[in-house]
């Protein structure tokens, strides 16, 4: 409720407390009545409830006309005042309706979250601290409801409709995360974001293994089981309590410290072909390169300072914050001025 509506309201209230005082007091003088009949006889004038007898005297009578009219003007205030409230909600859900698929047609690089479901969610809030960015498409009134909520950007629809997944920019994607509770829905998000992006980075949630088999064989890139990954987690914590808090902290974004980052190397990046020796990576950036994976898909996940970075490979390295941003700029591609 804003500042206009409470002065609406007090406006109103103000205009009955006069009203009813006023009445009561006309009454009791004109018509000689006690101060409850007085005030029953203004209550029932002004809300038009009727009387239970004519007034007598002129005064009485026009004292009962402009009790009336008062009250048909209070409540056509009120009225007036509620259709108003109603109007600007409504013009101002669809004024950022507008605004948030203006700020979706503008996303590039982002990804799809189709299924806003718990595991959904915890992919948006990874997403949310790492500043990637990110629009829900899921037609769940839960999952709506979730993200309007959170004022996180989203559609109401299915990953699985082909309309439903241009609206989301699927062409302008980087990746997308097939994440609704059905194994099926997931099934068909895969196939139908496969067949319209070739290239297109899929991450889709299976709860057993026959499911993980077909969305593998549907296109997508990697399947996640949450059931069995819980299971794993649970152990490692058991097993080896300290290795998996450290992987926990490098992990995730929301980490105080140390994380984990890839860098793929391109056709014009000027560091291609240079040894880890020779970058200087340590030494220059503070980062440490831990694997790099060749661009046959092979991993050396315990690369010697000799080791040749070529076009194609992925650099995984940990580092803080700023260790990586430096890591980064390293291996950006060259600008070629004009």
């Amino acid at each position: 409720m804003d500042r206009t509506d409470l002065r609406r309201i007090a406006i109103a209230f103000g205009a009955i407390v006069v009203v009813f005082t006023g009445g009561s007091f006309g009454f009791a003088a004109l018509l000689h009545e006690s101060w409850h009949e007085a005030l029953y006889r203004t209550a029932v004038t002004a809300t038009l409830t009727g009387l239970d007898s004519t007034p007598r005297g002129t005064g009485a009578e026009l004292l009962t006309i402009g009790v009336a009219l008062a009250g048909v003007a209070i409540f056509g205030y009120l009225v007036a005042g509620a259709l108003d409230a109603i109007a600007n909600e409504v013009a101002g859900e669809t004024r950022r309706t507008k605004r948030r698929l203006r700020m979706i047609d503008q996303l590039n690089d982002h990804f799809i979250i189709c299924g806003y479901g718990r595991v959904g969610r915890r992919a948006a809030e990874e997403f949310d601290v790492s500043g990637q960015p990110y629009v829900v498409l899921d037609f769940s009134p839960d999952a709506i409801a979730a993200a309007k909520e959170r004022g996180t950007l989203f559609l109401e629809g299915r990953g699985s409709d082909d309309e439903d997944l241009a609206r989301a920019g699927v062409d302008r994607a980087k990746g997308l995360l097939a994440s609704a509770d059905s194994d099926a829905e997931n099934l068909y998000i895969t196939l139908s974001a496969r067949a319209r992006r070739p290239e297109l980075t899929i991450v889709a949630r299976a709860s057993d293994a026959e499911a993980e088999r077909k969305l593998l064989l549907a296109g997508a890139n990697r399947v996640v089981r949450p059931y069995t990954a819980a299971g794993i987690e649970m152990a490692k914590l058991a097993l080896k309590p300290q290795v998996a808090a450290f992987l926990e902290l490098v992990s995730t974004h929301a980490g105080p410290d140390l994380r984990f980052e890839e860098i793929e190397v391109h056709a014009d990046c000027p560091q291609a072909g240079s040894t880890i020796r020779e970058l200087a990576i340590r030494r220059m950036t503070g980062a440490v390169v831990i694997a790099v994976r060749k661009s046959d898909g092979t991993f050396d996940v315990t690369p010697s300072p000799d080791l040749r970075i070529d076009v194609g490979d992925v650099v995984i390295a940990i580092g803080t914050e700023p260790e990586l941003r430096a890591l980064e700029d390293m291996f950006a591609t060259r600008t070629v001025g004009v």
